[in-house]
């Protein structure tokens, strides 16, 4: 089992930037692949990046690519998410996620440990 508890989330003009961490405890957790994901009002959960175990692989959608950064500091059973550039459309709740997985995946289906999420509200 591992447990994910995420935070960094906030209100944030457009253009800004906010770092969002997730942080593990329990068994194990520097070995799980992890995920990002949002979920907007009224819609359902979207992928946002992910990253594999040892950090050597990352991927991203094309809605979030070269404004979105995920990172992973294994020591310390952190998971990053540095989000630059926000848009209003950046608006959700932000969930971690971890899993075991080969390398990454998009699929929610593919992690069965979640964070509560944090908020995360861009403003025009």
């Amino acid at each position: 089992q591992v447990q994910l508890v995420e935070s960094g989330g906030g209100l944030v003009q457009a253009g800004g930037s906010l770092r969002l961490s997730c942080a593990a405890s329990g068994r194990s957790p520097s070995k799980y692949a992890m995920g990002w994901f949002r979920q907007a009002p009224g819609k359902e959960r979207e992928f946002v990046a992910a990253i594999s175990e040892t950090g050597s692989i990352t991927d991203y959608p094309d809605s979030v690519k070269d404004r979105f950064t995920i990172s992973k500091n294994n020591a310390k059973n952190t998971v990053f998410l540095q989000m630059n550039s926000l848009k209003p459309d950046d608006t959700a709740i932000y969930y971690c996620a971890a899993g075991w997985i080969a390398t990454i995946s998009r699929r929610p289906q593919e992690y069965p440990f979640w964070g509560q999420g944090t908020h995360v509200t861009v403003s025009s």
